[in-house]
């Protein structure tokens, strides 16, 4: 035991004065300092990578709203052609064309001449109610009816 104690302590002291060796000593220091300069260049290339990612998020943006000036100026330029201005005539002001005659029939006279639907008869209504929610919520509630195995009127068979 005393041996295996007095060889520890013999390469513990052989260990420490190769420490104090200067050649060592320059090679921890010059490690140091590559660590200091690496880390430091990773920083710098994570500050250019989060520039890069704002540059282009700003970019898409830039995109999408000369998109949508794209759009509006086209609606624009359709707002101010003939056929535009005539069918707001039409609608808004009931004004026809010269030559046209214009029927106005009452909607009690137009509905008694059109045909009635029977009763049993379901209008098939696929997704009206779900058409109204985003995606995400439409999934959610599809894999929670999977799960809880309730069914609904449109996915009978």
């Amino acid at each position: 035991m005393f041996a295996k104690i007095k060889q520890y302590q013999t390469f513990a002291i052989e260990y420490g004065s190769q420490l104090k060796d200067v050649r060592i000593i320059g090679l921890f220091l010059f490690l140091v300092i590559v660590l200091l300069v690496s880390w430091s260049g990773v920083k710098a290339i994570d500050t250019n990578y989060q520039l890069e990612k704002q540059i282009s998020q700003l970019r898409q943006q830039n995109t999408v709203q000369q998109l949508t000036n794209n759009n509006l100026a086209l609606q624009n330029a359709y707002y101010n052609t003939p056929q535009y201005l005539e069918l707001a005539a039409r609608q808004d002001f009931g004004l026809a064309a010269p030559g046209e005659t214009v029927l106005i029939v009452p909607r009690a006279v137009a509905l008694a001449h059109t045909v009635a639907l029977p009763q049993d008869i379901v209008i098939p209504t696929v997704g009206v109610g779900k058409a109204r929610q985003p995606a995400y919520k439409r999934n959610f509630n599809a894999w929670m009816d999977f799960f809880m195995h309730r069914q609904h009127p449109d996915t009978l068979n």
